[in-house]
This record gives C-alpha cells, sequence and structure tokens, in this order.
C-alpha cells in the first residue's frame, strides 16, 4: 500500500483547513499559496471531500471551505478513504475475494495488517493532528 499525493495533500490541506479559527472560509487559492499545493489539484481533490462531507463549501467572493464536521469527528482514514478508496495491501483481503481463503495463510496477514492500519488511521483526528502541530510550535530547539 501506498499514500498516493491525493492523501498527502488533503491531510495537508484538510490541517491547513484545521489551524484556521473555528468558522472561517478560505479559498483554495490561499490554501495553494501557504502550503505549495497547486489551486487546481486542490479543487480536484476537494470534490470527494466535500462527497463524503469532510469539508463544506461556498461560492462567492466571501467562500471558500471550512471542515465539514468537528474535527475530532474527521479521522485520518476518513480523508485518505475518501481520496485514495480503500487501503488495501491486497485485493485478496477483500470477503470472498479468494477461492482459497479458508487455507490461505499469506491472505490471513494481510488482513490482519488491513485491519491494523484501518485502526491505527482511524484512530487519528484532525484535532489530534492539529494539537500535534501546536505542540511542535511550542517546543524550544537548542543547540
Amino acid at each position: 500500500m501506498r499514500i498516493s499525493t491525493k492523501g498527502r495533500y488533503s491531510l495537508e490541506a484538510l490541517l491547513y483547513l484545521a489551524l484556521l479559527p473555528a468558522g472561517n472560509y478560505t479559498s483554495t487559492r490561499s490554501i495553494a499559496e501557504h502550503t505549495g499545493i497547486s489551486d487546481g489539484y486542490l479543487e480536484q481533490l476537494f470534490i470527494p471531500l466535500r462527497k463524503a462531507g469532510i469539508i463544506q463549501g461556498i461560492r462567492g467572493p466571501q467562500g471558500g471551505y471550512i471542515p465539514g464536521k468537528p474535527l475530532e469527528a474527521i479521522r485520518v482514514g476518513d480523508i485518505l478513504r475518501a481520496v485514495e478508496g480503500p487501503l488495501e495491501l491486497a485485493a485478496c483481503v477483500k470477503p470472498k475475494f479468494c477461492p482459497l481463503e479458508a487455507s490461505c495463510i499469506p491472505r490471513h496477514t494481510w488482513s490482519e495488517l488491513y485491519e491494523a492500519i484501518n485502526r491505527y488511521v482511524d484512530s487519528i483526528t484532525l484535532r489530534d493532528l492539529a494539537e500535534a502541530y501546536y505542540a511542535l510550535d511550542k517546543q524550544e530547539y537548542t543547540i
């Protein structure tokens, strides 16, 4: 499994939205300026994120995007699945996909790993990422 730029950039854009004051809409142009992700690519990424209810947007001069739910209700797994699809390691982990399902030892391993990855990405919320960002920002660095 590999998280593509769609997943990485979506997570980065959502973190940017999470760090803004609550209720402040921002444009993809502003997100692009602050993250380095192209405005056009953000627009493409935001289509499935809007459909999943992860973000909401309004049009017009004062329009833009905000998180579609409270930050603690948006999980990293939700974001990744919205833009990447299922986080499968191998196609055989789908139920009833493999004719050797009952006796295939590697399938059992892939299935357990798939479940562990999904549990982990679902345990991290956008609120957690924002708090981690603020904690990093407060650290003092000495050389």
